[in-house]
């Protein structure tokens, strides 16, 4: 069985987390409903053949076709996280589609806010600046402090089940993105890989040319969206998100994976 769900969970939270704020200096608005402006699907990409296939579920209930799913996936979530959690980290609308689309865009160099499916950490980016430098204050990281506990806190072989049991729809949502071909759990392992192979940075030094913060180094501006994501969340946070990828990648693909 492919012991996936933990890290499409990990790589869902933290993806909408920290790309939602995007180094804004303040607080911004949720996004809307990705079905009211959803953009226009890739060019379609050859795709190489099946490297992680996903073993059948056991569950012989049928599933909900996607566009009715969200009902489903609100009580199997509300199950494994708790209602109250669910509805504090969680938005509720499009629930496969937002988690489809963030993992596939985090390798990439940039990510669609409003597909994100995780809310926004509260309060606001702080930075401090000393001579011409722009750094982020230590006490930002304590913000994303509830949202590693979380993931610390779900049962993998649980979320394994739901994830197995869900797939096809995981998949459907993954063609409509434009890819007829593609595998969505490839996908979701390429996308752990991009996270895991983030540098530790523990005082990134930042740029503001206009709204947003940007690096100030080229090279790690250059990076894809998801380990920039790494970089911004603190070195301590990093450090237990990776671990816990390197966890599920494992029991996902039988392969261990170097510090």
């Amino acid at each position: 069985m492919a012991k996936v769900i933990g890290a499409l969970l990990v790589v869902g939270i933290f993806g909408a987390v920290v790309a939602y704020f995007y180094w804004r200096p303040v607080a911004v608005a949720p996004p809307s409903s990705p079905t009211a402006n959803a953009p226009a699907p890739p060019t379609p990409r050859t795709e190489p053949s099946i490297r992680f296939p996903v073993t059948e579920s056991s569950e012989t209930k049928p599933l909900p076709p996607l566009a009715q799913s969200d009902s489903v996936l609100q009580d199997k979530l509300a199950g494994l996280f708790g209602r109250e959690t669910l509805g504090r980290f969680f938005y509720m609308d499009d629930i496969v589609r937002r988690f489809v689309a963030t993992i596939d865009n985090l390798p990439r160099q940039t990510t669609a806010l409003r597909l994100m499916p995780v809310k926004p950490v509260g309060g606001a980016f702080v930075t401090s600046r000393t001579d011409g430098n722009i750094e982020i204050r230590s006490e930002n990281y304590l913000r994303y402090r509830p949202y590693v506990q979380v993931m610390e806190a779900v049962e993998a072989k649980k979320l394994v089940a739901a994830y197995v049991y869900f797939y096809p729809l995981f998949q459907n949502a993954y063609q409509e993105l434009g890819y007829p071909t593609g595998y969505f759990n490839d996908r979701l392992v390429e996308a752990i890989d991009n996270l895991l192979a983030a540098p530790d940075v523990p005082a990134p030094k930042l740029v503001q040319p206009k709204v947003l913060y940007q690096f100030a180094d080229p090279g790690l501006e250059a990076r894809s969206a998801g380990q920039k994501i790494m970089m911004r969340m603190g070195s301590a946070n990093a450090e237990r998100v990776k671990a816990k990828l390197r966890a599920i990648r494992r029991e996902l693909t039988g392969q261990a994976v170097n510090p």
